[in-house]
Formats: C-alpha cells, sequence, structure tokens
C-alpha cells in the first residue's frame, strides 16, 4: 500500500479554496513573534494552508462539543468541559513548532474555542541525569527517553475535565527538563500537543499517547531538505543561543563553519536520522491530516485522511 492511499491528495491551490472566506485574524507582527529559527513562514502561507486547516479544525470542535452535549441531555447531567485535543507529529527541525503556534493562535480567535492551550512533550523527557545514568543520551529523543506513563496521565487528567493540571517544562538552553518549574493547563477548550514522538505505538503499553487525540497532524518533508534545514538551524544557533556560558552546546561555538557543518551532520545521521527512519516517520499514517513541505519550507500537498 502506497503511503497515502486513504488519503484525499490536495495541492495547495485546491486546499487554499477550503478558507472559504475565512478571515485573517494574525498580523505580521505577531507571525514574527512565534516564526521559529530559520522558519521562512508568511502570512500568505497562513492564509493558504493554515486558514483552511483551522476551519476545519473549528467544524470538527463544534460537531464534539454538540456530541458532548447530547450525551449529557440523554445522561441528564450537567458534565465537566471535555477538551479537544490536537497532537502535532513530525521530524526535528521540519517546522513542528512554529507550525503548532500558529495554529494555536489562529484556533484561539474562534468564539466557540477561544482558551487554546500547548505543551510540548520536551517536558515529558527524563531528566538528563536519567538519561546519562541509563546510557541513553545518544537515544534522546527515541520513545524509551521519554516519561511515557507521566505523559498519559497529564493526558488523561486533561481529558477528563481536571482544572489545573500541570505539565513538566524543558530549557533548550541548558538541554535539559526543569526541575523547578511547570506549566499550569486548566481545562482549555483545545489543548494541542506537539512533539515528534506523539503518534507513536509500543507493544510495551496498553494505551498510547495518541489514544487522547480527537485530532492529530504530521507534518512531513523530504528527508533531504529536513537535513539540509537542520544544518542551518545548528548554524544559526552557533552564532545565537549556544554563546550563551549557559548553554549545553557552548562547546561548540569555537568551532569553524566546516566543522560546525561536520558535527551537526554527524548528530543528524546518528541520532535525528535514525530515529526518524526508525520511530517517527513510521506513524505518519496514523495522523488525520499530512501536510507535506518543499525544499523552501512552503507546503506543496496536504493530505487529509478519508476514513
Amino acid at each position: 500500500m502506497t503511503p497515502f492511499t486513504n488519503y484525499i491528495e490536495f495541492n495547495r491551490d485546491k486546499w487554499a479554496e477550503l478558507r472559504n472566506k475565512t478571515p485573517l485574524l494574525l498580523s505580521e507582527e505577531e507571525l514574527e513573534r512565534i516564526r521559529g529559527i530559520n522558519e521562512e513562514i508568511s502570512l500568505q502561507e497562513v492564509e493558504e494552508i493554515y486558514l483552511p486547516l483551522t476551519r476545519l479544525i473549528n467544524l470538527k470542535v463544534k460537531a464534539s462539543q454538540q456530541l458532548q452535549g447530547a450525551t449529557n441531555s440523554f445522561l441528564d447531567y450537567k458534565a465537566k468541559k471535555v477538551p479537544f485535543i490536537i497532537g502535532i507529529a513530525g521530524s526535528v527541525a521540519v517546522g513542528k513548532s512554529t507550525g503548532a503556534r500558529v495554529i494555536q493562535t489562529l484556533l484561539s480567535r474562534w468564539d466557540n474555542h477561544k482558551e487554546v492551550g500547548l505543551v510540548t512533550t520536551d517536558g515529558f523527557l527524563y531528566p538528563n541525569a536519567t538519561l546519562e545514568s541509563k546510557g541513553w543520551m545518544t537515544r534522546k529523543g527515541f520513545p524509551e527517553s521519554y516519561d511515557t506513563q507521566r505523559l498519559i496521565k497529564f493526558l488523561m487528567d486533561v481529558k477528563s475535565g481536571k482544572p489545573r493540571v500541570e505539565a513538566p517544562l524543558y530549557s533548550h538552553l541548558t538541554y535539559d527538563v526543569l526541575s523547578d518549574k511547570v506549566e499550569i493547563i486548566n481545562n482549555p477548550d483545545i489543548l494541542i500537543v506537539e512533539g515528534i514522538n506523539v503518534l507513536q505505538v509500543s507493544k510495551s503499553h496498553s494505551v498510547f499517547v495518541s489514544d487522547f487525540f480527537d485530532f492529530s497532524i504530521y507534518i512531513d518533508a523530504d528527508v533531504r531538505n529536513i537535513k539540509k534545514w537542520y544544518i542551518e538551524r545548528f548554524l544559526t544557533l552557533q552564532k545565537t543561543a549556544f554563546q550563551d556560558p549557559m548553554s549545553y552546546f557552548h562547546r561548540y561555538i569555537t568551532l569553524s563553519k566546516e566543522e560546525a557543518v561536520q558535527t551537526a551532520t554527524s548528530i543528524w545521521e546518528n541520532i535525528n536520522a535514525k530515529n526518524l527512519r526508525e520511530n517517527i516517520l513510521p506513524t505518519r499514517q496514523r495522523a488525520d491530516i499530512v501536510l507535506k513541505k518543499g525544499r523552501d519550507h512552503l507546503m506543496e500537498k496536504v493530505y487529509l485522511k478519508k476514513f
């Protein structure tokens, strides 16, 4: 079976038509604030790709809210609000974080779901000390490096309508989980969960993270393009965030450009590309929608699952 046999394929123009006059309630200044490092995303991209996507999600949220209302009416009781949960998956450096922030911002402009939360699964990684003790630092990002039971418990609490659920936070500066800080998720209308691992399944678990999703998105691109973006991002970070003495990667600031490219390539090939091939890419067919990027970061195709 080909990868997209059970998907409807849209080219960029056909997908953009599905915006159906949905207003663009996002300014260039706002987009600049949520744009990631080396992420080239324009208001035109938001209009043509993300507005139709958020219109589709809005329709699904409405249907979910109506179904909850019908069930509550049948049972004759007032139930807690049940958040609509969206999972966003894809490789390192493919643009998940920027995409998630754009979706969060656009969805928060709809009247029936103004409260839109966003968490990343980075916070659910085991602390570096634990990874080091297990010899897993070179496996960081692989399925075993996450506290999956903690993530499942978090999603279970959110989905049950529990207020003030704590989500652990991660520092990309120190490259570690923050032991003294958490984010409070207080029963939002929608919660977006972004991470490379969110669509993965495991024989060692009977409940999966994706079991809690009402809708899932996979951001896709040719592996050669992702590798290029990863190296470009590494070079940019070498000149910016890595300069901070507190940065885990501060050791790389003295590398020449050639050495930095070699280092980034080695990290990509030995860790990220391996994880992509073995664990991330195989989950693509589990997504409800796949957004396919071209080499210039622009979406070329959109695949919407038929069933």
